[in-house]
């Protein structure tokens, strides 16, 4: 069973039918007993950073500690980062190394909205895409090390559209907005468990 947590921050149904139409099994949920005895888990995200960290209290020291496949989606994504600076420095779960910042003004229109190229690299979220569009919507990007990075976009600037470490997988893009190849991330993903 893949548990989506439901913390006030997120497309919650959306995300919970591109799971199911991939063949996963999938509860929306905000009781923490049911995320830890999930097979896997969703961040989904939208929204703001200090909101979803302190929604998130209750989930923390089980997902630090969780080895199950966790995907984090858009701002799921960013809460894997040391910290934030959306809204004053603000500490993310710290599971993945690096900080979340804006987009300098010069990279142009932001938020970063629309579909747009993500160069992957060999991780099995991507089995079968190597270059591929999705849907993206942020003003925030995750830098963090060439290490944890599977997937990267430019706008402006060359980011991090994907990241991972160890279970933790996280996408900057909208993959329940993302057609084909979006679903495709899912199926992967649903595929690890």
């Amino acid at each position: 069973m893949i548990a989506i947590i439901d913390y006030g921050a997120g497309n919650l149904k959306s995300i919970h039918k591109a799971l199911e139409k991939v063949g996963g099994k999938v509860t929306i949920t905000s009781d923490p007993e049911i995320v830890e005895s999930a097979d896997a888990i969703v961040l989904p995200g939208v929204g703001a950073f200090e909101t979803a960290i302190n929604n998130l209290k209750p989930f923390i020291d089980h997902l630090v500690k969780a080895d199950v496949p966790i995907l984090g989606i858009c701002l799921g994504m960013q809460l894997f980062a040391e910290e934030s600076e959306e809204g004053g420095l603000h500490k993310g779960l710290g599971v993945i190394d690096g900080r979340v910042i804006r987009f300098p003004e010069w990279v142009g229109k932001i938020p970063h909205m629309g579909w747009n190229l993500v160069k992957t690299a060999e991780h099995p979220l991507f089995e079968d895409i190597d270059v591929a569009y999705f849907y993206f919507v942020h003003s925030y990007y995750f830098k963090t090390d060439e290490k944890n990075t599977i997937g990267t976009t430019e706008y402006g600037l060359e980011f991090a559209s994907a990241v991972a470490k160890g279970n933790f997988m996280g996408v900057q893009f909208h993959p329940e907005k993302s057609g084909k190849n979006g679903l495709r991330v899912l199926e992967n993903f649903v595929g690890l468990i």
